[in-house]
């Protein structure tokens, strides 16, 4: 299988189980909530959540007054999110292929989704991401820093999985990033004395 398929599958599996696991995220993670909400402060247009999962970050997007969707590869996480989130738009899709029109949105939400993604794809999904947003518009990507990755068996509930989990460097998504055509404008490190830690990197679409 390939690694969408896998990513598909698992998260297919586990959707159930994931959703009652993140529920309580924003409560628990206070910078990962102010990060969404600095996000809301300055997108001045629609937006979407790519690997939006049950759809807990695009509801809270637009209890700020986001016009907010979500798309995710995984059609049992979007069930679960059209089902929780009744009066936001939801759809299948690949952050690889977004099916969505040139520069449609005004902010691209990537919250710990493109850790699912090989490195020789990363700038497939950035170009994507370039592609549907306006000049000025902001992308913020949630990560897992470090490096190498990790094929992760067993997941939420005990359920089997198989989804590779990339860990990578600020300098090397910045890089990218930048290639994609985005100005770095911040990088929030998050966790930095657990032994994986994370970040939350703020871009801006070149006009």
């Amino acid at each position: 299988m390939t690694w969408l398929a896998d990513t598909r599958t698992s998260y297919d599996t586990v959707a159930s189980s994931y959703a009652d696991f993140v529920s309580d995220a924003l409560s628990s993670q206070p910078h990962m909530k102010a990060a969404l909400t600095l996000f809301a402060s300055e997108v001045d247009g629609p937006a979407v959540d790519v690997g939006c999962g049950p759809g807990q970050f695009t509801a809270f997007l637009a209890s700020l007054g986001v016009e907010a969707s979500g798309i995710d590869l995984s059609p049992a996480m979007i069930d679960i999110a059209r089902r929780e989130h009744p009066g936001q738009r939801f759809e299948v899709g690949s952050m690889t292929d977004l099916p969505l029109p040139d520069a449609s949105v005004a902010g691209v939400l990537a919250f710990w989704s493109l850790i699912h993604v090989p490195d020789d794809e990363v700038p497939v999904a950035l170009d994507h991401f370039r592609r549907v947003l306006r000049p000025g518009g902001l992308l913020v990507i949630g990560y897992h820093v470090g490096v190498g990755s990790r094929l992760k068996t067993e997941g939420y509930g005990g359920h089997p999985m198989r989804v590779h989990v990339h860990l990578r460097q600020p300098w090397w998504l910045a890089k990218r990033v930048r290639a994609a055509g985005f100005t770095v404008e911040a990088e929030w490190a998050l966790n930095p004395e657990n032994t994986v830690s994370q970040a939350i990197l703020f871009a801006r679409a070149s006009a």
